[in-house]
């Protein structure tokens, strides 16, 4: 790319196009008579076929040093997806300022592959714009110069101004699987009225249809692992978003089109807020309202508290809220090798008594598995937290001709067609005596990992990674705030869970009253390991959280590092 007018160039914005492209891209432009790299950066929108969010197929913008050239250069490689070929259908190299990878910031596309890691979400704050020109300022919400016809009738005041038309819609995201006349859109995840309606137009009709006699047969609602992707909006957000975190979203709207509002810092902050908000809402309005109303009808929900690909909220408070939990784990393979302690974990600080586990599902290979096989990683699941078998799966066989019968690709064959079902009673025995063991007392765990603030969040981190022997369960800031205590120089939960270290990831920011409470915690006989927090990462009340956050640190990180981390024991 050449021209012959040099332009400062402060962003790349490439679109994409059909088909689905992965790739690694360099970026380069010539400066006194050399290429100079600029920017390394994956460029993935190879996933369209697993619900990832409302845009998929959202362009990837880059903020790049101010570079003053004519003549850039893009070099990709590594190409991978259905047809290996670069598929742009714009790129866009631009004096203007850009917020880098907004549409993963404003949960536009989600992580590709099924399982995000604990950092998939989290992005450094880009450096700031040395032109303030180049940045938006000052934003006028013009909603009520609008008519009824959607005509602007607006005397602007004296200025160039750039109008932003901003609406909503829905993600356009379709529930799967499910059979043709069960086909439909996913409903509103941040409505408990939603949640509520939903609930009576589905499992109500089911229930009106049971005999009265039959329906206490009906125990649970089941909510299978999250794979839907997110929304980022819904009806009354603004309202509800600036009594709980004391600003006015609107004015941010602007950055969902990739412009930055104030500064970059400004910008993230919101973004952090916004995400924040999502999962609180798929949490407690999504997974609250279908328990609320299950409720009313003597039902439980059970959940599985995690989420592939497109899981847009936080899993122990997403967990926390229903009745139930449940992970899961295949024969083969590493799925589970997370579900499992992410469905334990939300038990255990929400004091939920037992934790299930969709058990011994598989791929293909029907019938070649037998109790052998399978005793290992069934056992595997008891150490992570597991009290609970669910076998997976067992159907009915109402045929006794024709043999095997009706069976399933993804599950092990738990069914009397299966050529050991009557020897496998014996394993199956086993299985019911040990979770009956299980559930008489308490998980051990020595140590408690904080999963940070931020979300979308999957999953925990370990660092440092535990001695062998020794257990742990994840937790987040809601219990951290509303349950933990100190009991003789352990953390203990009001349900009899207890540890004897909390250790906090090592992330710079930290909500003050989180911070606060650890400080508590700290004075009252508790010992953390943890890096050193110097901000908030909420706009909310900004710039006073932050010097609180870092009057805090200052306070704690006193004494005297080891390694790297600070040990506290008072």
């Amino acid at each position: 790319m050449s021209s012959k007018d040099k332009i400062t160039a402060r962003s790349l914005i490439i679109y994409p196009a059909e088909p689905q492209v992965k790739c690694n891209v360099d970026f380069y432009a010539l400066t006194d008579g050399d290429y100079k790299l600029l920017k390394s950066f994956a460029f993935d929108r190879s996933n369209t076929g697993v619900n990832v969010g409302p845009a998929t197929h959202g362009p990837v913008a880059i903020s790049i040093p101010e570079t003053n050239s004519g003549d850039f250069r893009l070099v990709c490689s590594d190409f991978s997806g259905p047809q290996p070929k670069a598929g742009f259908s714009e790129i866009v190299i631009s004096e203007e300022q850009v917020m880098e990878r907004y549409i993963e910031k404003t949960l536009g596309k989600m992580h590709p592959t099924p399982l995000p890691e604990f950092d998939t979400y989290l992005w450094e704050t880009q450096d700031e714009a040395s032109d303030k020109s180049l940045i938006i300022s000052d934003v006028i919400n013009l909603s009520d110069k609008m008519d009824e016809n959607g005509n602007l009738t607006w005397d602007a005041p004296e200025g160039n101004w750039t109008i932003l038309r901003i609406g909503m819609t829905p993600t356009g995201t379709k529930n799967s699987p499910a059979a043709p006349q069960g086909k439909g859109y996913e409903i509103d995840k941040a409505s408990a009225e939603l949640a509520a309606f939903h609930f009576d137009q589905y499992m109500g009709e089911i229930i009106k249809r049971i005999p009265p006699e039959s329906l206490p047969a009906l125990k649970y609602l089941i909510a299978d692992s999250y794979e839907m992707g997110s929304q980022n909006w819904t009806d009354g957000f603004a309202e509800k978003f600036k009594s709980k975190y004391g600003y006015d979203p609107v004015k941010y709207l602007p950055v969902f089109s990739g412009r930055i509002v104030g500064s970059a810092e400004e910008s993230e902050r919101f973004l952090w807020d916004l995400r924040r908000s999502v999962a609180d809402d798929v949490a407690y309005e999504y997974v609250g309202g279908l328990r609320k109303a299950s409720h009313k009808h003597n039902l439980q929900t059970w959940l599985e508290n995690y989420g592939h690909w497109g899981y847009p909220g936080e899993f122990l408070m997403y967990g926390g809220q229903s009745d139930l939990v449940s992970g899961e784990f295949w024969n083969e393979g590493t799925l589970g090798n997370i579900e499992c302690k992410s469905a334990s974990s939300a038990a255990h600080i929400y004091g939920k008594n037992r934790t299930s586990a969709e058990s011994f599902t598989s791929g293909f290979k029907t019938y070649v598995r037998h109790p052998a096989m399978l005793k290992k990683r069934g056992d595997w699941s008891y150490t992570e937290g597991i009290n609970h078998t669910v076998l997976h799966v067992t159907i009915q066989q109402p045929d006794d001709e024709r043999i095997p019968g009706i069976n399933a690709w993804f599950a092990t064959e738990f069914n009397r067609h299966n050529t050991w079902y009557k020897e496998g009673k014996t394993y199956v025995d086993y299985i019911r005596r040990s979770q009956n063991m299980l559930q008489q007392g308490k998980y051990a765990a020595d140590v408690c990992y904080f999963i940070g603030e931020d979300a979308p969040k999957m999953t925990g981190i370990r660092n440092p990674e535990l001695p062998e022997g020794y257990s742990y369960d994840y937790i987040n800031a809601e219990v951290i705030l509303n349950r933990l205590s100190i009991s003789n120089g352990k953390f203990v939960l009001p349900d009899g869970m207890s540890y004897t270290l909390l250790v906090l990831p090592e992330l710079e920011t930290m909500r003050p009253n989180v911070l606060a409470k650890i400080e508590e915690l700290i004075q009252q006989g508790g010992t953390v390991l943890g890096s050193k927090p110097v901000k908030s990462p909420s706009l909310q009340n900004y710039p006073e959280c932050d010097a609180e956050v870092q009057a805090l640190t200052s306070k704690l990180w006193a004494g005297e590092y080891k390694d790297g981390k600070m040990i506290f024991n008072y």
